[in-house]
């Protein structure tokens, strides 16, 4: 086949140029990511070779190998891994694949942070982009096993590259990086001196399970004088002995105090191909009767796509450093599946299937133990590392309160480790113990409201009773949230009450009531019956009652829920995922102490005919509605009543 020549998909070159200028700040990271992804080739073809017994290749001698070429000015990073075919190559390097990418650099774009670039890292062809760096020309070879036929992919970087079948290529990926001049200044270092290479692979590579090998270069002969005279050759030297540059020792096997925290946020990237240190390291070793141990990072920042369907979770699973699968979702809960690392189990098979793993005991009991460990670790950093609790909760928080919903044995974990934010301070959010602990004398429930944001929840009239009094509520805006609440029960026999939902008495029920507050009740319930008879029939379609509120004291009206019905925001949750939802009516409450509703007591009061007060009931209730966040039933009309009553008072 010819060679051909491509242009780089958009987004392709626009990420290819962010990671050359603005991603890395250490240019030897090169070599660190072409040695990840050699070695992610390697366990690929391994798996292969134990799942496919018709796949003929050699996987006898696995290992990764680094060549200079002091006076050509390359290095090459070769594998004899698993490979790629013609179409892999065009759809791995030349594109990017994930629909999320194109929306990431246009808000990249927006904001202008080159910062953001961080949360690319991960998909392939990234870490091999960072070639770019230090290179002018970069040529790939590849033969994927099984395949007679190979692939040379050519660029130097820019808008375009070039791509050709070739027979004579060997099993796997070599990368040849063509290298820029070295410039010490700018950390462009010489990247031929076998020295460097030794340092860069003993930073970043040492734990690789497979072998990354260097050959070094012939000492120099010295001449021998008689046999110079004579005109006979001097002795070939023997060619030296391949040099293995890494330990390949398995961090989560050693002890904690023989492994620096660099080495272990070294294997962190690795693994999850992020940028940053991870924000917490967790260690479990299980021994008896079945042993395993578990080395696992909670980051410092969520991926762009952590709530998409695409999203790749999972750890890596080991039987005995024998790496035998990626993005093992079983070990851990999904409402974990942020979390990276490595479970190196003893007892089971190398040829695990998932559906094996979905009925194995021994993989349960991991993941009931992995899951507390975790929620441990997280709950500890409040108190140990509060800074540190404050970024995982702004990443994690929203993701972690699913196992509120989904996890019932660990349920009170999940809860001991969220926090949230709270009237009873601006900026630091609460726990649900510290809630308790303030909790007025006599006040039976945690409070809570359910919002877009906090700034609508603390605009809402539900609120005006409750920061009258100075107790404590609990502002909850995530769409989550608007499930749990329903499902955790009573916390320490405290129940978790919203205040947009049933009755509100904050201290006004029939025992700590003065004489003289029950007689101004029982006398505001008379003079209004009338009106709250009329309105409740002349609202019908839209509302289920209309009564007085104990809890409002600046608005003239709010609407309510029963204390068993949807909330308007899970109501079109449900209609959202296609499920049918009823119509909920709502209640209609009346602050009796409003100028306006005391006004249209009055004016119902005085006539007999009610037919000119149907508008200004229709226009409570719409102002009700729009005060939570809702919009109208009927907007057309509601702007028209507006128009008209504006145009009287001119």
């Amino acid at each position: 086949m010819p060679t051909e020549t491509f242009e780089f998909q958009v987004e392709a070159r626009q990420l290819l140029q962010l990671v050359i200028h603005s991603v890395y700040s250490n240019k030897d990271v090169f070599l660190r990511e072409l040695v990840s992804n050699s070695s992610d080739a390697l366990d690929k073809l391994r798996l292969e070779a134990l799942r496919d017994d018709a796949l003929d290749v050699d996987a006898s001698d696995l290992h990764i190998e680094i060549e200079t070429d002091e006076d050509a000015r390359t290095v090459t990073v070769r594998d004899n891994g698993i490979g790629m075919s013609y179409d892999e190559v065009t759809q791995l390097i030349g594109t990017i694949a994930n629909s999320g990418t194109a929306k990431f650099l246009k808000e990249l774009r927006e904001a202008q942070d080159a910062a953001g670039t961080d949360g690319l890292i991960g998909q392939f062809g990234v870490g091999f982009y960072a070639s770019f760096m230090v290179a002018d020309e970069v040529t790939l070879l590849t033969r994927r096993a099984g395949e007679a036929q190979g692939t040379r992919w050519t660029s130097r970087g820019e808008s375009t590259y070039t791509l050709e079948s070739v027979d004579d290529a060997p099993q796997g990926t070599s990368v040849t990086l063509h290298l820029k001049p070295a410039d010490p200044e700018n950390q462009l270092h010489d990247y031929t001196a076998p020295w460097k290479v030794r340092e860069i692979v003993k930073r970043y590579s040492d734990f690789i399970t497979w072998p990354i090998r260097m050959t070094p270069k012939p000492a120099p002969v010295a001449e021998d004088a008689d046999a110079a005279a004579e005109g006979q050759p001097a002795e070939a030297e023997a060619a030296p002995e391949p040099e293995t540059l890494n330990s390949m020792k398995a961090l989560w096997a050693r002890p904690r105090d023989e492994v620096s925290d660099d080495e272990y946020h070294e294997l962190y990237k690795h693994i999850s191909h992020d940028w940053r240190d991870p924000l917490e390291i967790v260690r479990l070793q299980a021994e008896g009767t079945f042993e395993y141990q578990a080395l696992l990072f909670v980051p410092s920042h969520a991926p762009h796509d952590l709530f998409t369907r695409d999203y790749q979770g999972g750890l890596q699973l080991y039987v005995k450093r024998v790496f035998v699968m990626d993005g093992c979702k079983e070990l851990l809960p999904s409402y974990l599946r942020f979390v990276k690392g490595i479970v190196d189990a003893q007892d089971l098979s190398l040829n695990v299937s998932r559906e094996i793993l979905q009925q194995d005991r021994q993989i349960r009991m991991m993941q009931r133990r992995l899951t507390k460990k975790v929620l441990a670790t997280v709950k500890d950093l409040r108190t140990k590392a509060p800074d540190d609790y404050a970024t995982f909760w702004r990443e994690f928080g929203t993701v972690l309160k699913e196992g509120l919903v989904t996890d019932a044995d660990n349920r009170d974990a999940v809860l001991a480790a969220c926090s949230f934010a709270t009237t009873h301070d601006a900026d630091e959010p609460t726990t649900l113990a510290a809630y308790v602990e303030r909790m007025k004398d006599g006040q039976d429930d945690v409070y809570y409201m359910t919002g877009e944001s906090r700034q609508a929840i603390e605009n809402s009239p539900h609120m005006e009773a409750f920061r009258a009094k100075g107790i404590e509520v609990l502002l909850l805006t995530d769409p989550v949230d608007e499930v749990w609440v329903d499902t955790v029960g009573p916390y320490e026999g405290k129940r978790l009450r919203s205040i947009a939902k049933g009755q509100i008495d904050l201290g006004d029920d029939e025992q700590s009531a003065t004489d003289e507050e029950k007689e101004k009740k029982e006398k505001q319930g008379e003079e209004y019956a009338g009106l709250l008879g009329w309105m409740s029939e002349h609202l019908a379609e839209d509302v289920k009652e209309v009564r007085l509120s104990a809890r409002l004291t600046v608005s003239p009206a709010c609407v309510v829920a029963d204390a068993s019905d949807l909330t308007p925001a899970l109501e079109n949750m449900y209609r959202a995922m296609g499920q049918e939802v009823p119509k909920t009516k709502r209640i209609l409450e009346l602050n009796p102490e409003h100028q306006l509703v005391r006004a249209l007591k009055q004016a119902h009061g005085d006539r007999d005919d009610h037919t000119a007060l149907t508008e200004t009931a229709e226009l409570l209730h719409a102002l009700a509605v729009l005060a939570e966040g809702g919009q109208p039933k009927d907007a057309g009309r509601f702007v028209k009543l507006v128009a008209d009553r504006m145009e009287r008072t001119l």
